[in-house]
């Protein structure tokens, strides 16, 4: 039998504090994205306010847990709030996202290495 297609939902709250290592930022944000298991395709808005300046880059990154930090696995286009876009994602992409190993960080001058960041969990 064919395997059935799922449209999984994510979410991740992004903030200073959870940056490796955290920095004394104001801002603050959130990630909302869906994926389906058909198409392999992810979705996302990612939200913000708050933070030192413009948007300098937004990433996903992984695989890590929230104490580590990895290189980038999808590139989020835009610089204003929301960002939003979509990417297909290959096999091994999409297990880092099932298991939780992927984090968004948004990046400013300020902040080179990351404002504001949040892990990418699976929601209701």
């Amino acid at each position: 039998l064919p395997a059935v297609a799922e449209k999984l939902s994510f979410a991740a709250d992004l903030k200073a504090a959870n940056e490796v290592p955290p920095n004394k930022s104001a801002g603050t944000g959130a990630v909302a994205a869906a994926y389906d298991t058909a198409s392999k395709k992810l979705e996302w808005t990612v939200t913000y306010a708050g933070l030192t300046g413009a948007v300098t880059g937004a990433h996903f990154h992984g695989p890590a847990d929230a104490t580590k930090n990895a290189g980038v696995a999808i590139a989020i286009p835009g610089e204003a709030s929301p960002m939003a876009g979509s990417a297909t994602l290959t096999d091994a992409q999409a297990a880092d996202l099932m298991a939780g190993k992927w984090y968004v960080n948004v990046h400013t001058a300020a902040n080179k290495d990351g404002e504001i960041r949040g892990q990418v969990m699976k929601s209701k």
